[in-house]
């Protein structure tokens, strides 16, 4: 459809049933993106010193929340030209290539599919991560309390199970409650780690002030797993009763993106303070395992998680449903089908856990994936193909075609970086001469690997979880 003339405002049509308050949005959103990733901010702070490490978080932060911005003000220029209330990621970035250079239309089409799969897989992914998350947390605490060693396999199958009931809440609107106490939970189980470590600190000037600069790609490896969701931030917007108040620099998305930014600084600053090199992969390695306290910190934070799973899951069933199962017809019982996909995709992601828990080489690939383009590359590739015919389309001295093209830079160096060290692990994880499954520094051949794996995968069941509390 050629773009409209017609001063069309998107948000005026949008129809949502059970929307979302400002509150609800808030308290999604702020549970969609503070999470495991956290815990690995300290350790980004030994490779890039107090000071550059606190710098550097901000600008990385505003760097992808600004990728967030670009990407829903082009959703809503897709929408307002086609003269739609909503058009989704995957329409907008097709509708994007069709009225851009002449080579983008050839692709137009194919670029949807790539952005549902990239969307779909990254967020099934997390889902089975969290299942397993919580599997291992649950057998922690039963050797600790009752010394008895049951396989982790046993748990999350029971974990699986007891998730089933959660995930068949549909609607965003209802899982807020289930938000609420999984951000409660939390920073509960954050305060206490915080106290952990306040005590016996150094003197701050024993620790660096700013890093080497040659580990600072370390750096900014850790800060991108932790900082950002895509397709749950979208869906929170799609969702809103008034969307409007999403973007800008009071908006949710802004004041959610701040309490992340002092959450992450907080975390970093004090872990490293307290521990300085001797800081593990997790921050959570470093706390006492055998206290009443430090105990009671990974229960609160294996349940937030496993709350968590409904929002996490939500993206991928959006997309097999609305984009697939119902695209462009009615079907007779839309309810019982949802159902039946919800629950074969929960019995899916708990048989993926219990055939391959360890799932940190995969996992870490598609994070570059979805990380690289949907954050950075794809919002700017839309930007400048919907003002690619227009005169003044991209401002003055044609700043935003500079912008945009810096963003798909730093995004090519992301994919390229992260998708050689996910690639050189999975062959050393599943070749032929490597017969264990297990993730640890002896297998690892990439630093930064090492820690997105350690960060966010547990292990096998017998082993010690270099990612739990």
């Amino acid at each position: 459809m050629a773009a409209s003339s017609s001063v069309y405002n998107p948000y005026e049509h949008r129809e949502v049933f059970a929307p979302l308050s400002n509150i609800d949005a808030f308290i999604s959103l702020l549970k969609c993106v503070v999470g495991t990733g956290i815990l690995a901010m300290p350790l980004a702070y030994l490779y890039s010193g107090m000071i550059g490490g606190t710098v550097l978080t901000i600008i990385t932060t505003i760097v992808l929340i600004h990728g967030m911005h670009l990407l829903i003000l082009c959703m809503v220029e897709s929408s307002r030209r086609q003269e739609m209330p909503y058009c989704s990621f995957p329409e907008s970035m097709s509708y994007a290539f069709s009225v851009g250079p002449s080579w983008c239309r050839y692709c137009s089409k194919a670029s949807a599919y790539v952005v549902d799969g990239v969307l779909g897989l990254a967020h099934y992914g997390v889902t089975v991560v969290y299942i397993v998350f919580v599997a291992e947390n649950c057998r922690q605490l039963l050797v600790a309390i009752h010394n008895q060693n049951v396989d982790l396999r046993i748990f999350i199958a029971v974990v699986g199970f007891l998730v089933l009931p959660l995930f068949l809440v549909r609607h965003l609107k209802y899982l807020v409650p289930f938000n609420i106490c999984a951000n409660i939970l939390m920073y509960m189980g954050f305060i206490i780690i915080i106290v952990y470590l306040f005590r016996g600190l150094p003197a701050f000037g024993d620790r660096h002030m700013f890093g080497d600069p040659i580990k600072l790609p370390l750096f900014f490896g850790i800060v991108l797993f932790a900082v950002t969701s895509v397709g749950v931030m979208l869906a929170i917007e799609a969702k809103m009763k008034t969307p409007q108040k999403y973007l800008g620099w009071f908006g949710i998305l802004n004041l959610a993106s701040f309490f992340v930014i002092i959450t992450n600084i907080i975390f970093g600053v004090m872990g490293y303070w307290r521990y300085g090199e001797d800081l593990a992969a997790s921050i959570t390695l470093n706390i006492p395992t055998d206290q009443l306290f430090s105990q009671l910190s990974k229960a609160l934070i294996a349940i937030s998680i496993f709350l968590s799973y409904p929002l996490s899951g939500y993206v991928t069933i959006d997309i097999i449903m609305n984009r697939y199962i119902a695209s462009n017809r009615e079907l007779k019982h839309p309810h019982f089908i949802e159902y039946a996909v919800r629950i074969i995709f929960v019995i899916i992601g708990t048989l993926n856990g219990i055939a391959f828990p360890n799932l940190g080489p995969l996992l870490a690939l598609v994070g570059a994936f979805s990380i690289s383009l949907l954050n950075l590359v794809f919002p700017a590739c839309m930007e400048l193909s919907l003002y690619y015919r227009e005169p003044k389309g991209y401002g003055l001295g044609k700043w935003k075609l500079w912008k945009d093209i810096a963003l798909i830079l730093v995004g090519i160096v992301i994919l390229s970086y992260g998708t050689y060290a996910a690639v050189v692990q999975i062959i050393e994880e599943y070749g032929e001469g490597n017969k264990s499954s297990r993730v640890n520094e002896r297998h690892l051949s990439d630093p930064l690997l090492k820690i997105i794996a350690e960060t966010m995968q547990p292990p096998e069941a017998g082993t010690d979880s270099p990612i739990m509390l």
